[in-house]
């Protein structure tokens, strides 16, 4: 039997098929092209009007730090820390981790520790704030500054501002009865000793490692023997 081969497709079919594959390709990049452009255009209108909310979201907080009064206009985003560092000029408080766990941004809220870079600074409406700056001058020193010189509590200083006002609060926490989880008997009043102290100080890093000489300077204000 005679053999039988496909017949090639004609020049018109071979024109055909290309043809629309060309008209295939070129139509994908259309769409790619109609696509980008309408996506830039829908995100146009959303950057727009995302900037009066932004521009809106700012309110007045009246806030009482180092015994002065301050009023500031801000973004209800602002932080305590940002507040005090940016907006009063307060740099004595330091930004360390941002995330609450190295004691670097500490400072007194009625009298109470808290980590500034935690806070907001609008949930302290009429609060009374007091920074490192607020609590000794370099000729009167609170005498925790003056500990903390004394016994070399410290080496590079970036977390010694929250160390000592850290410090201070531990040691009225004590006075006050403030049970901690190295106490035995909770209904006992604590002791200002260096285990107690090492404890209620472990939310403030020194990566310089000054820690026995921070116990000692707590330990003389404390009326401890070193």
């Amino acid at each position: 039997m005679r053999e039988r081969h496909p017949r090639s497709p004609s020049a018109d079919a071979k024109s055909s098929i290309l043809g629309d594959a060309t008209a295939c390709a070129v139509s994908r990049r259309d769409v790619l092209v109609v696509c980008g452009t309408a996506a830039a255009v829908a995100a146009t209108p959303s950057l727009a009007a995302a900037s009066p909310a932004s521009a809106a979201a700012r309110m007045r907080v009246d806030l009482r730090v180092n015994g002065r009064a301050a009023t500031l206009e801000l973004d209800t985003r602002t932080t305590l820390l940002d507040a005090l560092r940016d907006h009063l000029a307060l740099t004595g408080t330091k930004k360390g981790c941002d995330h609450g766990q190295c004691g670097a941004c500490t400072v007194l809220v009625g009298g109470r520790r808290i980590n500034a870079c935690l806070s907001l600074a609008l949930q302290h409406q009429g609060d009374d704030i007091r920074t490192i700056e607020g609590l000794g001058t370099a000729e009167a020193l609170h005498p925790m500054q003056a500990a903390f010189i004394k016994h070399d509590g410290f080496q590079c200083g970036y977390c010694t501002p929250g160390q000592i006002c850290s410090a201070v609060a531990v040691l009225d926490e004590i006075r006050l009865g403030v049970p901690s989880h190295v106490q035995a008997d909770l209904l006992a009043a604590p002791r200002p000793d260096e285990i107690e102290m090492r404890e209620r100080m472990s939310g403030n890093i020194c990566r310089c490692g000054a820690y026995a000489n921070i116990a000692a300077a707590m330990a003389e204000v404390a009326g401890e023997p070193t």
